[in-house]
């Protein structure tokens, strides 16, 4: 049978970067890593003692299942206006370039409904791993990788196409051989789809261990509240602060950066205490103009001032029994403070325009982001409701500061802005976590909240959302483009910005076409004649580097 031909031009590596300074692999939008074939043997040894060889097998193919699920979306990216074919094909080339075999197209018959494909593996590192640890099979070995040529197929043709192995160099074969096509045409089908599926007894394993988790944070915090989510040592000292004094009735003074979720931590604070039966009543100081907090905080009586056409209860009113939130407390006037102080002392209030005292019991929580020790210092905060309002203060750690708690941050954010826009997503690459963990976050959690809801909104239905997805616009200045595995151009390397460059060429009259010219032909000289390093170290395709030459 004649071996079918890659497509001209069909080299890849131009989107595998290595970056060791950094510690990072990229192949597009995914990290890779380097692993010692030895290694991998081992592991499959371990999973056959330990489980079983169907379970071996079951973990081995789901494993490579999802991987090629991941190539087969960035395979529709790399190739978006070339054939079904040629864009298909990108597949084996990825798993070549990933260094798992040489992979040979023997037939492939590609429709938009149908697949039939054949394809010899040479050099297959499973068959080699397999023979290392358990010497020859009676059965093909190649368990990984016949799960990843089923999930990059299936992914890429939108229905499930079974691959099986006819031959294989762990039975003594001179090299692998597959077959794939609809699972409806394999009449053995309902005896090899189990091997694709969620491993039932590894999957009980999985929930057991996850209820014996729960249970132990039950035991070590019996009441813990799902709105708040981390486990950084930052995060957990504030929490451990708010659930000491959740017992208690002392005033809580949150103190932190804007975004960093004072609110949640107030309202944690209220689900905590005996008040959690009680309403939690939030008001945001900077929010309400400074005629109008009296009236918002303490009520009003009817005919107070113009406009007051009848009595109004105030929040403090409508806390009565809970806990009050007060946001931006240093935004009081001098007067509403002095009112405040009135309260928190004697445990009462007057509405605006009224005599009658009445008596409340609220526990108050404050919050700000302002030096309220400064503030008091120049004259725009009353020293005595200072010394009042911070017998409890809580530092709330921003964002920077509990880098480890992105990624579940991340998580329940998809889960719960999927479901408001009604989209499926199925995740986050690795480039766009590095590149959360890398940003600074002036904005902080809500920064991230924003960032998220706007990368679901912008990814692709079941697709993933990437690095463009979220940090676009003006405003947002992104990660540092080294840890991306992007050049950082001349701002980076010489100091000579990207403006200086352009206002160089046409000051000394240079077209166009000839500094390109001289480019494409410095970038072929550097790479000793070889087309496709000087198209990697220009951030072209072999293909777009050829026609550019020819042109």
């Amino acid at each position: 049978m004649a071996v079918i031909q890659y497509p001209e031009g069909s080299d890849l590596r131009s989107l595998l970067r290595f970056l060791p300074e950094d510690g990072l692999i990229w192949l597009g939008e995914h990290r890779m890593l380097l692993l010692h074939v030895g290694s991998l043997a081992a592991l499959r040894k371990e999973l056959v003692t330990s489980v079983g060889k169907l379970q071996a097998r079951r973990l081995l193919t789901r494993m490579g299942f999802v991987s090629g699920m991941r190539d087969a979306e960035l395979a529709k990216k790399t190739r978006p206006h070339s054939t079904l074919r040629d864009a298909f094909v990108v597949g084996p080339q990825l798993h070549m370039l990933e260094g798992s075999a040489r992979v040979i197209p023997l037939k492939i018959e590609l429709e938009a409904d149908t697949f039939h494909g054949e394809f010899a593996w040479v050099h297959s590192w499973e068959a080699e791993a397999h023979l290392q640890v358990f010497g020859g099979s009676e059965e093909p070995t190649c368990w990984m990788m016949i799960g990843y040529a089923s999930g990059y197929t299936s992914a890429f043709m939108n229905r499930f196409i079974l691959f099986r192995e006819t031959a294989c160099a762990a039975m003594g074969h001179e090299h692998c051989h597959i077959v794939g096509k609809p699972k409806e045409k394999w009449e053995d089908a309902p005896e090899l789809i189990h091997f694709f599926e969620e491993d039932p007894i590894v999957g009980r394993l999985l929930e057991l261990r996850e209820e014996i988790e729960a249970m132990r944070n039950t035991l070590a915090e019996p009441r813990r509240v799902p709105d708040l989510i981390g486990t950084s040592a930052a995060f957990l000292r504030a929490y451990d602060l708010v659930a000491r004094a959740a017992s208690t009735q002392v005033t809580v003074l949150l103190l932190g950066e804007t975004g960093v979720g004072k609110e949640r931590f107030a309202r944690t604070l209220h689900e905590l205490s005996p008040r959690k039966n009680g309403p939690f009543v939030a008001v945001n100081c900077a929010a309400i103009p400074e005629e109008l907090i009296e009236s918002e905080l303490f009520g009003v009586e009817r005919g107070a001032f113009t406009g007051a056409h009848a009595p109004r209860a105030g929040k403090f009113e409508r806390a009565d029994g809970g806990t009050l939130f007060l946001d931006e407390v240093g935004e009081l006037s001098l007067s509403a403070q002095a009112k405040l102080l009135r309260v928190l002392q004697e445990g009462e209030i007057e509405r605006l325009g009224g005599e009658q005292v009445r008596k409340i019991n609220v526990r108050l929580v404050a919050a700000t982001n302002v030096d309220l020790q400064q503030a008091v210092e120049s004259g725009r905060f009353r020293r005595d409701l200072f010394y009042r309002l911070n017998v409890y203060p809580i530092h709330i750690p921003p964002l920077r500061e509990r880098i480890s708690d992105i990624p579940l941050l991340v998580e329940a954010m998809i889960e719960r802005f999927q479901s408001l826009h009604g989209k499926k997503i199925a995740g986050i690459s690795d480039k766009a976590m590095l590149a959360l963990k890398a940003y600074r976050w002036p904005g902080n959690v809500r920064e991230l909240e924003n960032m998220i809801e706007r990368g679901v909104i912008l990814a692709p239905n079941h697709g993933t959302i990437e690095v463009e997805h979220l940090f676009v616009g003006k405003g947002t200045e992104g990660p540092p483009a080294h840890v991306l595995g992007v050049s950082g151009g001349l701002e980076e390397n010489t100091g000579e910005t990207h403006a200086d460059l352009a206002d160089t060429l046409i000051e000394r009259g240079i077209p166009l076409e000839s500094f390109e010219r001289m480019v494409l032909h410095r970038a072929v000289e550097r790479a000793g004649g070889n087309l496709s390093a000087a198209a990697r170290l220009l951030g072209l395709t072999r293909p777009q580097l050829s026609y550019r030459l020819k042109k």
